[in-house]
């Protein structure tokens, strides 16, 4: 590392962390402006605005709009060296353009580390927080009624309620298939199902059917008890839960419910493959940013800048909208969360050659 190296470090990062610090106290003041109503209305205590919201909200926005700080910094503070002249400077010294970008690279691995960091362990931790306080006094988006569940609890043993209630830990109209390769062995239909504790699950009012080859045999009774790997909580899949999981905990979440042939975890999948693509945006929003701002031009910074603008929030709308695709089964999750970085690769490339030239 040398002189200039540190130079340019320290000019990225710098304008990296108060780009943040202006960005998201503007979108605090609006925030808190919009939610004031709510906010008096159920007498939310100071203290949890603060530490419950308010401060999980800076790393949860600030880890989303990551490209968007990172591609504007990068513009911001190169165009102001382009226009200094720096750049030539640099240049003439007998710095080649690929050896100017060591720093840039050093920056942006920085950035994806901390990234990574923040999207994998610290963010969900403090989301849980922020979406519990969202749920409670702002929006209510969690439900405590799930119907027409089906899943496979275990392998060869198929669930079936027709209607649960969360509050109550209780279900109606269930049926629980056993199989063994594709031979259905026993068959229990019971009117009512509720959780006890330790996996315990009680049928009210069942029938249970038992094959046998050609033979079947018929039991009926008030009450039975059985045990199903499977607590209440997981019978209720919402796409809030996967920014609640640090990425082991998704991984793992994943493929227990594709184990059990549950339907809706397209948006965990997503959630999953972003927390890789996300964080090596740093690289790409880098490399764009350097390339586009590096030459004096006429207009100056404030042209950059309104490129620059424009390309990250087509970068940000690009996402949301492959995200949406996927969900709705239009895209696989992988190339929902990697197309928009493959897309801006694809373009970064042709700049970078020109601009080393």
């Amino acid at each position: 590392m040398k002189i200039l190296d540190w130079y340019i470090i320290k000019k990225f990062l710098g304008t990296f962390f108060f780009s943040i610090v202006l960005i998201l106290s503007i979108a605090i003041v609006f925030d808190l402006t919009e939610k004031m109503d709510d906010f008096f209305e159920h007498q939310v205590p100071l203290k949890e605005i603060i530490f419950d919201y308010y401060l999980p909200f800076i790393p949860y926005y600030m880890n989303m709009f990551s490209s968007l700080f990172i591609f504007i910094s990068v513009i911001f503070f190169t165009s102001k060296m382009a226009s200094n002249s720096e750049i030539i400077a640099i240049q003439a010294s007998g710095v080649s353009f690929h050896r100017m970008m060591v720093p840039y690279a050093f920056s942006a691995t920085l950035l994806f580390v901390l990234a990574f960091w923040l999207g994998g362990w610290v963010i969900p931790r403090s989301s849980e927080r922020m979406l519990n306080f969202t749920d409670k006094y702002v929006e209510h988006f969690t439900s405590d009624n799930a119907r027409n569940i089906q899943l496979e609890v275990e392998p060869g043993t198929i669930l079936y309620i027709e209607s649960f209630q969360r509050r109550s830990n209780i279900g109606y109209r269930c049926a629980i298939e056993h199989f063994e390769g594709k031979s259905l062995i026993s068959r229990i239909t019971a009117d009512r199902i509720y959780y006890d504790s330790l996996e315990y699950w009680h049928l009210d009012q069942y029938t249970q059917r038992t094959f046998t080859g050609l033979r079947e045999s018929l039991e009926r009774g008030l009450r039975k008890s059985i045990t199903m790997p499977i607590v209440p909580d997981e019978l209720f899949i919402t796409a809030q839960q996967a920014q609640q999981m640090t990425t082991p905990e998704l991984r793992h979440y994943m493929k227990r419910q594709i184990e059990r042939g549950s339907g809706n975890v397209k948006a965990f999948e997503v959630e999953y493959h972003k927390r890789w693509a996300s964080p090596l945006g740093a690289f790409i929003m880098t490399l764009l940013g350097v390339t586009m701002s590096c030459r004096r031009v006429r207009g100056g910074m404030g042209k950059n800048l309104g490129i620059g603008i424009v390309l990250t929030a087509g970068y940000i709308l690009f996402s949301t909208v492959s995200t949406t695709f996927s969900v709705n089964n239009v895209m696989s999750p992988i190339m929902a969360a990697w197309l928009p970085n493959l897309v801006f690769l694809a373009l970064s490339i042709p700049l970078y050659v020109r601009a080393s030239r």
